[in-house]
C-alpha cells in the first residue's frame, strides 16, 4: 500500500509519468522554508550564485530538513522504493513579470545516469498557477527514451543550454500542473515538460529535489555523490554525502565546490557555445 500517494495516484505515475498535487507539507511549514529561504538570499546577495551547484542542502540547514522532509520521503517512496539517494535539488525562482521560460525537455537528458529510477518532488513555496508559469507535462512521454535536444542559448531560458527537445511536442496534449504552497508534484526523469514566464504579482518560488535509486550510477565521470536519506544502499556507487551542522560549514562547501565542477563536466559535455546559465541541470 502506498504510504502517502492514494493507489490511483501511484498508478497514474506509472501510466502518465507524473502525479499532482500532493500535499506534503502544511501551509505554516511552507511559509516557514519562504522566510528561511528569503532570508538565505538576502544574506548571501541573491539565490542563484550558491544554488547553481544543485547541491544547497550541503550549504544550507534549511534545505537539508526539506529534502528529508517526512511526508516529501514518503511520497517518493511511493514510486520509487524504499532505498532513496537525494542526487540534487535546484532552485527555480520567477520574480513577478520575469520573462524567464523553460522550453519543452526530458529532464535526464544531461544528466549522465544510467537508469530512469529518478524522481524530482518539485516543491512549492508560493503559488505555481498558470499566471504564474507552473510546470506543463506531456502525459506518458515518460514511456519514451532520451531524445535528442537542441541547445538554444536562449538567455531567458532558465535550462543551462536551453534546451529543447528536437522532437514535435503537440501543445494541445500538454496538462498543466499549479500546486498551492506546501504541496508538491512528482515527476519522471524522462517526462516532457516546461513552463511558461511569470505573469503574477508574486514570486513563483519552487524547490525541485532529485531523488534516485541506489542502483543507478553516474556514467559520465567518477566520484559523483549523493545522500541516502532513506533505507540502505546495497551498491556503493555514490560517495556518501553528509548534511551540514551549520549553515555555510567548511567541510560541507569544499564538497559542494568538487562536487560543481564534477557535474559541470558532465552537463557541458558536448556544449557549443556560451552556456545560456551556468548551473546544473533541468528546470520547471
Amino acid at each position: 500500500m502506498p504510504k502517502i500517494l492514494s493507489e490511483s495516484q501511484a498508478e497514474g505515475y506509472k501510466k502518465e509519468g507524473y502525479v499532482c498535487p500532493v500535499g506534503a507539507l502544511s501551509s505554516e511549514e511552507a511559509a516557514d522554508f519562504r522566510r528561511k529561504f528569503e532570508a538565505y538570499e538576502e544574506a548571501n546577495g541573491g539565490w542563484y550564485e550558491l544554488s547553481k551547484g544543485q547541491k544547497l542542502y550541503l550549504l544550507q540547514t534549511w534545505a537539508a530538513d526539506l529534502v528529508r522532509h517526512p511526508k516529501v520521503l514518503d511520497a517518493v517512496e511511493d514510486v520509487l522504493g524504499p532505498d532513496i539517494f537525494c542526487w540534487g535539488q535546484s532552485l527555480f525562482v520567477k520574480d513577478a513579470h520575469d520573462p524567464g521560460f523553460v522550453t519543452m525537455h526530458q529532464d535526464g537528458t544531461y544528466w549522465g545516469l544510467s537508469e530512469p529510477e529518478v524522481v524530482t518532488a518539485w516543491i512549492a513555496l508560493s503559488p505555481a498557477t498558470e499566471q504564474s508559469g507552473c510546470m506543463k507535462v506531456v502525459p506518458g512521454t515518460h514511456q519514451m527514451e532520451l531524445q535528442k535536444h537542441n541547445d538554444t542559448l536562449d538567455k531567458d531560458n532558465l535550462l543551462t543550454r536551453g534546451q529543447e527537445i528536437a522532437v514535435e511536442v503537440d501543445e494541445d496534449e500538454t496538462v498543466f500542473m499549479p500546486l498551492q504552497p506546501g504541496e508538491l508534484s512528482l515527476h519522471h526523469v524522462r517526462l516532457v515538460h516546461g513552463s511558461a514566464p511569470n505573469q503574477s504579482n508574486d514570486r513563483r518560488i519552487g524547490v525541485a529535489i532529485r531523488y534516485i535509486a541506489p542502483h543507478v550510477k553516474q556514467k559520465e565521470a567518477d566520484k559523483d555523490s549523493a545522500w541516502l536519506v532513506r533505507g540502505e544502499d546495497r551498491y556503493g556507487y555514490f560517495i556518501h554525502e553528509t548534511p551540514p551542522d551549520a549553515d555555510m560549514d567548511e567541510a560541507a562547501l569544499a564538497e559542494y565546490e568538487r562536487i560543481m565542477k564534477l557535474r559541470q563536466s558532465v552537463l557541458y559535455k558536448g556544449v557549443t557555445g556560451k552556456p545560456a546559465h551556468d548551473d546544473i541541470g533541468g528546470g520547471m
